[in-house]
């Protein structure tokens, strides 16, 4: 008999939700047939079966589960009888709440500093941090990382000294709910919601500042619109977002630092020679990031067919971590919903900067002296200030600008 666990598929994701089971409880299955499908903080994954045989569900669809989680049995009948049932196995395992009491009564009987010790090393962390936590008085063992393989970083360690501290306020259910009742729905968050408020956290450390300019779009506004009806007849979808990908590549390689990252705990910033350029994807569950690797070797034919199956696979849910993570710069495309003039786009943790671009627009232009009507893009770069400076984002705002606006680039790509 075996079991199948929730296990560590990378990227700090210690928990997850059962979106749904694929098979029957009791039913036949084989090895590596997909049975289970398990919602994370980064996409919906399939669990494989470890053997062939009958299948015994322990945890139900609709439930959260923690890595290390026993989700099924597998086995012959008779194996299968000896194996814990759904109840016992929810029996067996204590609620958070159950657990804490616990946790905390193994941490008040350490026999020694030399135990707790032993206890706190097993905490993945490094010894600034951990020299932080202890500045801070705070119990690293209680503290959850939010960094890679679920490290804990100095972040994770202030926040927990922050509400350690905080004065206690009325709850909101203490003080409007009563008075609202039958008016009120309690929405809970999706394991993406979840990871979306917790980037967002992260991406607010940062002290970020933001340029913004506006882009005379008019000869790609042309080239995309003379190219479109070609590439449709060869079934490529082609929009103005490959072209501005290849220009943002352009400027990253003559402003490299835009194209790193900051690692705040040895101050170092980490600048990356290659060039995968995340898109922010709304998706009906929530934003996420799709990622085009490698766009500086791809064609713009190549990037507008690798933004079109992300795309797809972000709408159906298909998508996997791997094709949402290790960016080294990110662009939102507001543009694409319709509406917005300019904005602050937040950046996408642990890139350095983002580039937000907006609806290419109508709009006055100033040419050989004269006002005509031309086609303007406009754009904003929210960047790390730790990093790049202002006058630094000025000139890779520029260099972005001037690739988009010169007829000759453009008609290279």
């Amino acid at each position: 008999m075996k079991e199948i666990k929730f296990v560590d598929v990378g990227e700090g994701i210690t928990e997850g939700h059962i979106q749904k089971w694929l098979v029957e409880d009791g039913s036949e299955v084989k090895e590596d047939q997909p049975v289970a499908q398990v919602e994370t903080d980064k996409a919906v994954v399939n669990l494989p079966a470890p053997i062939s045989g009958l299948i015994k569900i322990v945890a139900k669809a609709g439930t959260d589960v923690k890595v290390g989680d026993t989700l099924a049995y597998f086995g012959t009948a008779d194996e299968l009888k000896s194996s814990p049932s759904t109840s016992a196995a929810q029996k067996n395992a204590p609620s958070t709440a159950q657990q804490k009491p616990a946790v905390q009564k193994i941490v008040a009987s350490a026999a020694s500093p030399a135990a707790a010790a032993t206890e706190a090393s097993e905490v993945l962390a490094t010894p600034a941090v951990r020299k932080l936590a202890r500045d801070l008085n705070v119990d690293i063992s209680k503290v959850i990382g939010t960094g890679p393989r679920g490290r804990i970083i100095e972040n994770d360690v202030r926040a927990f000294a922050s509400k350690a501290s905080s004065v206690p306020v009325p709850k909101f259910s203490e003080v409007k709910e009563e008075a609202h009742e039958g008016d009120i729905e309690r929405q809970p968050m999706s394991q993406v919601r979840k990871a979306i408020a917790r980037n967002m956290e992260l991406s607010w450390t940062i002290p970020r500042a933001v340029h913004m300019d506006l882009i005379d779009a008019t000869h790609l506004f042309n080239i995309v619109e003379m190219e479109k009806q070609k590439t449709k007849d060869a079934g490529v979808k082609l929009t103005f977002l490959p072209f501005i990908i290849k220009a943002t590549i352009e400027a990253l390689k003559e402003n490299p630092r835009f194209n790193s990252s900051y690692d705040k705990e040895r101050q170092e910033v980490i600048v990356k020679k290659y060039y995968n350029i995340g898109l922010a994807a709304e998706a009906d569950d929530g934003l996420r990031v799709a990622v085009v690797k490698g766009a500086d070797r791809m064609s713009i034919i190549e990037i507008a067919q690798e933004i079109e199956r992300l795309g797809k696979k972000v709408k159906d849910k298909s998508i996997s971590i791997d094709e949402m993570t290790d960016t080294s710069f990110t662009i939102t495309n507001i543009g694409s919903l319709g509406g917005g003039y300019l904005s602050v786009p937040m950046i996408n943790y642990p890139d350095v900067a983002i580039l937000g671009v907006h609806l290419i627009r109508d709009m006055p232009v100033v040419k050989d002296g004269k006002i005509v009507i031309g086609k303007v893009l406009p754009f904003s770069l929210t960047f790390d200030h730790r990093v790049v400076d202002g006058a630094e984002a000025v000139k890779f705002g520029n260099a972005i600008k001037g690739y988009l606006e010169d007829p000759e680039f453009l008609e290279m790509l």
